[in-house]
């Protein structure tokens, strides 16, 4: 009987164990793996429905945890619905997996986004928090409002591996990579009837064309962008809005975050990237902003003609570079770039550049910047695996003129010219406005910056007031007060980046012609 009572005991004690194995699991530490990073729910209606999706969420380790809270970021307003191991809603906590197992999390999502905010947004977001109060982890949402065309990498279903674009090998020949996918051929024309949201970067593939019409809106998720592989062309055929502020037939380049917060804010995706090869570039009318660079040129066609022709267009809060050249071949003319981490314009390693009426700033804030607002060499340093500079490659700059420009920005010295002796290096700087307070009288020897010699300078400004109406906005118009207001070269032709005629006789430098600014009245 004593026997008996021992047995019942233990098997109590068992049962009893068993039952609380929430006691017996530890909270996780930030050890969760996914199915997926990031959820694409596809493209829904306004108010109705979308499909059922899933992902699963694994313990990989050989102990049960505790996953202690999954919360969706934007809490009770969020238009995610989830259901976690069988449980519907939108927070949860003490979520148990056990060793080497896993759950499903499925998600819903039906929004009526667009009517309540009466905007065009058409990407909602949202994202799963795991453990949001330690140690976070988390998948981000994706959801397509309206109807817009959704371009991104292929994923193998059997490794989960993302689709990658070859970029070549490095110096112990392994292969470079970047996550990203050719076009098809019917991708080819982006059209203003939907937005296009690209992940990864979208390739133009050999001897192909990219035609963007005017009006069409591109967004770029982070680390996303546009290659031009060899061979291949991009046209942007933007074109006058009637108006400015609607920007209603530009094509526009941003970020897929389309808050307010994230409207002026550097960084957000990769670059329009033009590769040696490529060929026959136009942009007419655009507006590219808040990447990492704005235009990335590598090499020139070949040929007499300028490789990238850009016009109309205007380049703004780019975390490192506006327009980063390498020996290329452009033609500029009314293109305005502000807000840039390090130069508005870097034409590097030589090359040929022509441009006409530009105006070029830097009033950037959001860092330290040593860097002027335009920056020309003819040379490229080549660094080992340490950073450590090993080689210093050299080639000609065929021809770096600059014709009623504006060269300003925040700093002092805006303008940077950097020579490697022997080399064919021709400038020209002629009826431009330009910051360059030497008051160190650092560059006063320097044949470079000869300001005297009109074969290098001629009709010069310097350091006086251009007048613009807003650089914080990069709203660089200006004013009735500024000096570059009737100091073009003549005779001149056409119009502004506004569509204003220029004046024939005294025409302004830069991209825009002077206006009367309103005054703004007092609340």
């Amino acid at each position: 009987m004593r026997y008996l009572s021992t047995f019942l005991l233990l098997a109590i004690i068992i049962l009893w164990s068993s039952c609380r194995n929430d006691f017996e699991s530890d909270p996780s530490v930030g050890n969760l793996e996914f199915s997926t990073d990031t959820l694409f729910l596809d493209t829904v209606f306004t108010n109705i429905g979308s499909s059922t999706y899933s992902f699963k969420v694994y313990n990989r380790t050989n102990d049960d945890f505790t996953i202690p809270g999954i919360a969706l970021e934007r809490g009770s307003s969020s238009s995610y619905r989830l259901n976690v191991d069988g449980i519907p809603g939108q927070s949860f906590q003490d979520i148990q997996i056990l060793a080497k197992d896993s759950i499903f999390i499925f998600v819903e999502t039906t929004t009526d986004i667009v009517e309540q905010t009466g905007d065009t947004e058409f990407l909602y977001t949202d994202r799963i928090l795991f453990d949001p109060s330690g140690n976070q982890q988390d998948v981000d949402l994706v959801t397509l409002v309206k109807d817009a065309v959704f371009l991104f990498p292929s994923r193998d279903d059997m490794t989960g591996e993302v689709e990658t674009l070859l970029l070549g090998v490095d110096d112990n020949m392994e292969e470079v990579r970047i996550e990203g996918f050719f076009l098809e051929g019917d991708e080819l024309n982006f059209t203003n009837e939907k937005p296009y949201v690209i992940y990864g970067f979208a390739a133009i593939p050999t001897g192909e064309t990219l035609t963007i019409d005017a009006g069409a809106r591109i967004h770029f998720h982070e680390g996303s962008g546009i290659i031009a592989s060899d061979n291949a062309t991009l046209l942007v055929n933007g074109e006058l809005s009637t108006d400015p502020e609607a920007m209603e037939n530009e094509v526009i380049f941003e970020s897929d975050r389309l808050e307010p917060g994230f409207s002026d804010v550097p960084g957000q995706w990769g670059f329009i990237w033009l590769t040696a090869g490529s060929t026959g570039h136009v942009i007419n009318h655009a507006t590219i902003k808040n990447g990492t660079v704005g235009v990335l040129m590598d090499s020139n066609d070949g040929g007499a003609d300028p490789t990238l022709t850009i016009t109309n267009t205007q380049i703004y809060n780019n975390s490192v570079y506006g327009i980063l050249a390498r020996t290329a071949n452009i033609l500029g003319e009314n293109l305005v770039i502000n807000n840039s981490g390090i130069s508005s314009l870097y034409c590097s390693f030589g090359g040929t550049y022509n441009f006409n009426h530009c105006t070029f700033a830097n009033y950037w804030n959001a860092s330290f910047r040593d860097s002027p607002s335009v920056l020309i060499d003819n040379l490229f340093p080549v660094t080992d695996e340490n950073g450590m500079v090993t080689e210093i490659l050299v080639t000609d700059l065929i021809a770096a003129n600059f014709t009623n420009c504006i060269i300003y920005g925040n700093e002092n010295l805006e303008l940077g010219i950097n020579r490697v002796e022997g080399t064919v290096f021709n400038y020209n700087f002629k009826n431009n406005l330009i910051r360059f307070n030497d008051f160190n009288e650092e560059f006063i020897d320097n044949p470079l910056y000869d300001f005297d010699n009109t074969t290098l300078f001629e009709n010069v400004i310097f350091n006086e007031d251009p007048d613009f109406k807003d650089t914080s906005e990069s709203l660089l118009n200006i004013g009735e007060d500024s000096a570059a207001n009737g100091q073009a070269s003549t005779p001149t032709s056409g119009t502004d980046i506004l569509g204003t005629t220029r004046d024939a006789t005294a025409p302004d430098i830069g991209a825009y012609e002077s206006v009367m600014f309103e005054e703004e009245e007092d609340n």
